[in-house]
């Protein structure tokens, strides 16, 4: 995702090279962290001296230095003040940092993914790419702003705790010091040896099939309801989570005794303490100050839970984040099509495909189309035809480029799509695909995703030539309704015909149309190739259709099966020819004639 020349990292050098953006905010924020556990150390050193100047004092209270006590307690309020304030500030700049960030590599995602070639989309799941948007990149907002600072600091306080340990008596403090390296080898030893990288490898692979498959079952919930089914019906998504559970239950269950021994020790350290206190109080020379030592160590044990825990989650949470990184990282791998440095444009817009070989996979086995050559006309409309599955969609696909053929060539008024710019492409193409997809923002806004610059009266007329004014009118908003809100809930018909509105408000020259009636009932289908009509005038027009009555005055009918061209005319030569669209049309004339009848 970076744009800079380093190359990319992996782990969490990653998420440090993406935090870097914002360099200085980012180590402004570490060091005001790292000072600010310097400052939370001052009040126990108060206390320490306080609890001193009792002791010392304490036969004879008339001796006690009350100046000095004063102080001190400045000193442990003052410290306490300064740690707050001076973490704040450090999340402060954090927040900032990570806020930019977040911004910066959402917004770079998001033109990456829009540049990707379609079998980049078609590869890779709605709910993936959904976890990347709203989970991975998320997560490594709290990462700046939060545990990164976080990890500054975490790491300062344990260095800081073993100074306390080792400053007022070094045998106290390694009797507390030992506990804490027996608590992490044992950690060490249930995580260590790559164990918590494959778990959370696999980790996020759960999560990512689950939220794949939960995207898909909302998809198709209504046709669960349909045939009175549950979520256990829809087995890949029931499986998934099983899978889930049963993965992450099981690893969980696996160091439940390691994580309760390191858990028992690292909250118990006095028990370890109170032993070498006895041991050593029966020979220390100055037993009023060890007396104030062991008291202070015994006090100081509880404190040691928080740094050294921070250190174990802090770590945890960062591999789980960079592994999410490293999977958008990954996702990023895929180039979008190559851009000519020298684009050119078109003087005509005849489509021509000239030889074409392609497959979806790039394996040269599972072929899509196999030497395709055929001349869409400018002004005249041309069909292509076939059974499922022939090749007519991909025909579709490939001359706004969102693939590039395997062999072969396609042209548009004899300059190759390769060589035009896809911007350019893309003002010269306008599309209604057989997926219907409306954003849920209001009709008006939905049209104008055709031509972004078109008055309110210029979508009005499109969408009455693709009969959608009638409809869209009695709305509760008219145009400005939000299509999904309340009292927006459109058919199938009528959403394709918003599609072809949009198609018409764009009045591109080149028309790709595929199933563009498929939802229509016989009388908005005559009214939309009446508006069709006037609108292909002087255009290159693309239509396919299994309908085969709706290409029948087609200027040139192309047969595709199994990715081959294997016939090519009008429909009056092709009907007499006796091949392969004579049996289509014998077929759909004799299934147009099949009524229900009541049986024996």
């Amino acid at each position: 995702m970076d744009r800079q020349d380093e190359p990319i990292k992996t782990g969490m050098a990653r998420l440090f090279q993406l935090a870097s953006h914002k360099r200085q905010l980012v180590i402004c924020s570490c060091a005001l962290s790292v000072i600010s556990v310097a400052a939370s150390f001052t009040p126990f050193i108060a206390i320490y001296y306080i609890i001193e100047e009792l002791v010392i004092s304490g036969a004879d209270p008339a001796r006690m230095d009350a100046a000095r006590m004063t102080r001190l307690g400045w000193m442990a309020a003052g410290g306490a003040i300064s740690a707050v304030a001076l973490n704040f500030l450090a999340l402060m700049c954090s927040h900032f940092a990570a806020f930019t960030t977040l911004y910066r590599l959402k917004l770079e995602f998001a033109e990456r993914i829009a540049s990707m070639p379609l079998g980049f989309h078609s590869a890779n799941a709605t709910g993936k790419l959904r976890k990347v948007v709203d989970e991975n990149i998320e997560k490594l907002e709290g990462f700046i702003a939060h545990q990164l600072p976080d990890l500054a600091g975490t790491v300062a306080m344990p260095v800081f705790s073993l100074i306390m340990l080792f400053i007022f008596d070094w045998r106290l403090g390694l009797a507390s010091f030992v506990p804490i390296l027996i608590a992490y080898g044992i950690q060490a030893s249930a995580i260590g040896g790559g164990k918590s990288n494959v778990f959370i490898e696999k980790y996020q692979t759960a999560l990512e099939d689950m939220n794949s498959s939960a995207v898909e079952y909302v998809r198709g919930v209504s046709v669960l309801k349909a045939f009175n089914q549950t979520v256990y019906s829809f087995r890949k998504f029931h499986k998934t989570i099983m899978d889930y559970q049963t993965f992450v239950g099981g690893y969980t269950m696996s160091f439940k005794n390691h994580y309760a021994a390191f858990i028992a020790i690292i909250n118990h350290v006095f028990v370890f303490l109170i032993p070498a206190v006895i041991f050593m109080a029966g020979g220390a020379p100055d037993y009023p100050r060890f007396a104030l030592a062991a008291l202070f160590y015994l006090v100081f044990s509880f404190s040691l839970v928080t740094p050294f825990m921070k250190v174990m989650y802090v770590g945890q949470n960062g591999k789980v984040i960079a592994d999410g990184i490293s999977r958008m990282d990954k996702l990023m791998e895929t180039k979008p099509l190559p851009e000519t440095k020298h684009p050119k444009t078109a003087s005509g817009y005849d489509v021509r495909f000239d030889g074409v070989s392609f497959t979806y996979n790039g394996d040269g086995e599972s072929v899509a189309l196999r030497g395709v050559s055929f001349t869409a006309e400018q002004g005249k409309i041309t069909a292509l035809v076939g059974p499922s599955g022939a090749g007519k969609s991909t025909l579709a696909h490939l001359i706004p480029r969102f693939y590039d053929a395997a062999e072969g060539s396609i042209s548009i008024g004899g300059v190759d799509v390769r060589d035009m710019s896809s911007e350019y492409l893309m003002s010269i193409a306008g599309f209604v695909f057989q997926d219907v997809f409306l954003f849920k923002q209001s009709v008006m806004d939905n049209l104008l995703v055709g031509r972004p610059n078109a008055s309110r009266d210029e979508v009005i007329a499109a969408a009455k030539a693709a009969q959608c004014d009638d409809f869209v009118r009695a709305l509760p908003n008219g145009y400005d309704t939000i299509i999904g809100g309340e009292g927006a809930r459109l058919s199938g018909g009528e959403r394709q015909r918003l599609v072809i509105a949009r198609a018409i408000l764009k009045n591109a020259p080149i028309l790709v149309l595929d199933e563009a009636t498929a939802f229509a009932d016989s009388e908005n289908e005559r009214n939309i190739q009446r508006a069709l009509s006037s609108l292909m005038k002087g255009k290159t027009v693309v239509i396919i259709a299994h309908r085969l009555s709706t290409v029948r005055g087609a200027d040139k009918i192309v047969v595709v099966d199994k990715g081959r061209v294997v016939e090519e005319g009008k429909h009056d030569e092709l009907a007499a020819r006796g091949g392969r669209y004579s049996r289509m049309w014998a077929q759909y004339n004799a299934a147009s004639d099949w009524t229900i009848s009541k049986g024996a």
